[in-house]
């Protein structure tokens, strides 16, 4: 069994709001791109995703905070919707995932 580290991807600093893809490198976030989307929404949906909440006048940036909000609310939306996507896409190929007897954790490492 992997363990799982828990990092933190998005964040508030100094004002200022900032990504990292991999918990030590950290952009400003007007610097994301939609390769570091990508990258962000993969480590969401695969492992622990960490942010700090986003709180209205924190951010002084105007375009930081619009970026940041909107990732926020986003993430967030697919964070408490993570368990359900898990559950119904593994009922949707239960049927396969059986004939074959490969289970969830087996294909999540592969």
């Amino acid at each position: 069994m992997k363990e799982e580290k828990v990092m933190k991807y998005l964040k508030i600093e100094r004002f200022n709001a900032l990504y990292s893809l991999d918990g030590r490198e950290w952009k400003t976030i007007e610097q994301i791109d939609k390769n570091d989307l990508l990258v962000l929404l993969n480590l969401a949906v695969c492992g622990e995703f960490l942010m700090d909440d986003y709180v209205d006048g924190i951010i002084k940036n105007p375009a930081h905070n619009i970026i940041y909000s909107n990732l926020f609310r986003k993430f967030n939306e697919l964070l408490k919707q993570k368990n359900r996507f898990k559950d119904e896409s593994e009922s949707l190929y239960k049927d396969t995932l059986m004939k074959y007897s490969i289970s969830g954790d087996e294909i999540r490492e592969i």
